[in-house]
């Protein structure tokens, strides 16, 4: 898949399935903005390693309602104009119903949807009208198989990504005749930075356990298929939500 000359952001890339897709883009010769919220020096090892010139960081938390339109400005500032567009960022907070108080419930459904759904679609929105005003584009979102299966132990962010699926199809929908194309991946657990430090060697067992390929989604997996759906080839398939969970959950 070739994107050369194309500009290219992505939210939440400076480390996990968000740097593997900048790496993956970059190495398919697209310029990468690479968007991150507080962890400056891990951004920054990201950019270091991206093939090829013309990439930039952009620091803005987007689950502020001003900071997608911020962030599209800056990037528009800076490239001129938006051809994909990858919302990765997302958050996931457990809140077991029978050992939380209300407190916590209730903080955790807020913050959960204010990133994993409200900054999605004020980034979806900021996204198509700078797409609107160059002739088209390519949005990605990343789901999870959590929409699909459930998360009894984190419902939101079940919850959250179920209505990001729901939100992205409709915008197909809504967009297509601006030749705005937009495709959702679902991810399974993944073999991030992150679940090598937090995860015990229980959990990882269980999860190893849950497919039968007796591993976990690798990273650049993931980005394989939000390059699929953000290519040119892929227009038709606007509307997709393609699995990336190793037969771990399969769906009718």
């Amino acid at each position: 898949m070739e994107f050369k000359n194309k500009n290219v952001l992505i939210t939440g890339a400076s480390r996990g399935i968000g740097k593997a897709t900048a790496l993956a883009f970059a190495h398919a010769g697209a310029k990468v903005g690479i968007n991150y919220r507080t962890n400056t020096e891990e951004a920054a090892k990201t950019l270091a390693e991206l093939p090829g010139d013309g990439h930039y960081l952009f620091q803005q938390d987007i689950s502020e309602k001003e900071g997608p339109e911020a962030l599209i400005t800056a990037y528009i500032s800076q490239y001129g104009q938006l051809d994909v567009l990858v919302n990765n960022a997302g958050i996931s907070i457990f809140h077991n119903i029978d050992e939380v108080n209300f407190e916590h419930w209730t903080n955790a459904w807020e913050s959960t949807f204010k990133t994993n759904l409200f900054a999605v679609s004020n980034m979806c929105y900021w996204g198509a009208k700078a797409m609107m005003r160059t002739g088209g584009g390519r949005m990605v979102n990343i789901s999870s198989r959590g929409a699909f299966r459930g998360e009894p132990t984190k419902p939101a962010y079940g919850a959250s990504k179920a209505a990001l699926n729901a939100m992205s199809q409709s915008l197909a929908k809504a967009l297509a005749p601006h030749k705005i194309y937009i495709g959702v991946v679902a991810p399974g657990f993944t073999e991030t930075e992150m679940a090598a430090v937090t995860l015990t060697s229980a959990e990882r067992e269980n999860l190893l356990r849950e497919s039968p390929f007796k591993r976990m989604a690798q990273p650049k997996e993931v980005a394989h298929a939000v390059l699929f759906l953000a290519s040119e080839g892929a227009a038709y398939s606007s509307g997709t939500i393609i699995d990336v969970n190793g037969a771990s959950y399969l769906r009718s």
